[in-house]
Parts: structure tokens; sequence; C-alpha cells
């Protein structure tokens, strides 16, 4: 016994050491992207903003099938009628993902239209964008419902079946503010801290199930109508990311099988800094950069 514990002291820093040299090797050498040709993707908040531009990434990189989910017909109709011209079979479904039994009875009925869904991205979100105080009840709870929840609903209803295919991918895109929050949001960064845990969770609990991954996407402000308004103080050192990028390298890290994405890569600075410094130095950045009234002009779409 005591063998085979002195065993493993020794071969663990040398696997720590060995996969640390592979991932530096693999940031060097373009790695084989996972082929999309085979997958069935369904996409929540599919109709516009960044679940809109997923769809067409998707689509580009030669997705087979592309489902929608969202609560606005109109948009959805736009992309699915988009994604056709593309030459990719697109389908849409009206469905709010905070609504568990209806999540499960449309989860139903994409497998009996569709097919089996072999990439599920977990994108769809609201903001209320609000403090604690001033912010409504209801507000709050649909925030949680749609950012969280509804992230459980939609795993829940198609993971079974991934497993049972041993080929499947759960993506959750998340946002920078689940590791360092703002004020004026607190609804918005509470339910994306909750979903980083769930997805951190998730991603290890599937470290068993051969085929299966998960990959976290965590992108800094993006320019989308979600949080128009949204001002920092100097924008041109922290510009907004646009939709298209973060769409692009979030479907390279599906086919990359990569399971964190922090972006821009400088955010990997930002844990860093929240892990040494101490809260008051916290506090300053927050000022100096503008987080910490950034949502006090915030027009969003909620």
């Amino acid at each position: 016994m005591v063998w085979k514990w002195l065993g493993a002291l020794v071969v663990f820093p040398l696997q720590m050491i060995y996969l640390v040299a592979k991932a530096a090797v693999g940031l060097v050498l373009p790695a084989k992207l996972r082929d999309l040709s085979r997958e069935n993707v369904l996409i929540t908040g599919g109709g516009r903003g960044i679940g809109r531009q997923l769809a067409r990434e998707f689509a580009a990189r030669g997705a087979r099938k592309i489902v929608l989910w969202g609560r606005t017909e109109k948009c959805l109709k736009e992309t699915t009628e988009e994604i056709r011209q593309m030459g990719t079979e697109c389908h849409y479904f009206i469905c709010d993902v905070g609504n568990r039994e209806e999540v499960y009875q449309t989860a139903k009925a994409v497998r009996e239209k569709v097919g089996d869904i072999t990439i599920l991205v977990n994108n769809a979100a609201v903001v209320h964008g609000r403090s604690l105080m001033d912010s409504d009840d209801d507000a709050l709870l649909k925030s949680q419902h749609i950012n969280t929840l509804g992230q459980f609903w939609t795993t829940k209803a198609f993971l079974p079946r991934m497993l049972e295919l041993q080929n499947g991918h759960i993506v959750c895109l998340n946002s920078v503010l689940a590791l360092s929050a703002i004020p004026g949001a607190i609804d918005y960064c509470t339910s994306k801290a909750s979903a980083f845990a769930f997805m951190e969770s998730l991603t290890l609990g599937l470290l068993d199930c051969p085929g299966v991954s998960a990959t976290t996407v965590l992108p800094f402000h993006t320019s989308t109508e979600m949080f128009q308004g949204m001002r920092v103080r100097f924008p041109n050192l922290f510009p907004p990311l646009k939709p298209e990028t973060v769409a692009r390298r979030t479907v390279e890290a599906v086919q990359l099988n990569q399971a964190l994405l922090l972006l821009p890569w400088t955010m990997h600075a930002l844990v860093i800094l929240k892990s040494i410094l101490p809260q008051a130095a916290l506090e300053e950045i927050h000022k100096f950069s503008g987080t910490y009234t950034c949502m006090n002009t915030f027009k969003g779409r909620t």
C-alpha cells in the first residue's frame, strides 16, 4: 500500500508536466478540428445577437442540421430563412427555456421532427440591469430561471441521449461577469456565476463519459443590443467584442474540444489579479476602468 502511494506521488507531477507541455504545443501547432457534418446543433436564444451568429458559424462550418429556440418568432423565422439560404437544414421552435415543462415538451417535438441533438448550445439569457434594491422581484426571478435553471432543463432534456449515442457536446455561452461581477447587474452576474459552477461540475462529471464533452465560453462585453448603453471608461483599451468573433471562437472551441474559453485572452489576467490582490486594490481597478459605473447608462434589452 505504501509503495502504491509513493508511486502515485511520483507519477502525478510527471502527468502535470506532460499535460502542460501538451497544451503548450497545442497553442503553437494547428490541431485537427472536429468534423461537424454529422452534427445536429440546437442553439437557445438563436434568433438574434450571438445566437444568430452562432447559427451562421455552425452552418458555414458544415453542421448537418441547426435548430433554433427562442421566444420571438419574428427573429427566429428570419434567422432560419437565412441559414436555409446558406444550404443548411434549419428549424425553429418557440420555447422559453425558463419554463421547465415547456423545455421538455419542445425537446420531445425536436426529436420527433429533426432527430437527435448532438451539440447543445445554451446561449439564451436576459439582463434586468438594476441594483438589488431597485430590482423588481419578478425580473430577478426571470433572470435566474432563464440564465441558470434553463440550462438545467435543456441539459437534462438532451444529455441522456448523447450519453447513449456516446456523441455529444454541451456548450454554455456565459460571461466574464461570472468571475468578476459589476454593480448594476446583480441579477445577471449572479445567474452567470451559478451557470459557471453548473458547467464546471457538469464538465468534471462527464470525464468518464466517452464521446460527450462540454465547453464554457466567458466573453467580455459584446456589442449586442442586450447590453446597449453600457460604457467603460477606456473603450479604445477595452473595446467590446464583435458577436462574429465570439461565435467563431466558440465553434472553434467545440471543434477543438476545449473545456474553457476566455475572450479576449487578456481576461486571464483578471483571474490572476482577483486571486492575489486585496479587495481595496480590486475596488480601485473597478473605479479606474469604469466598470464601477458602466451600467449607469444601460439601455439594453431584457
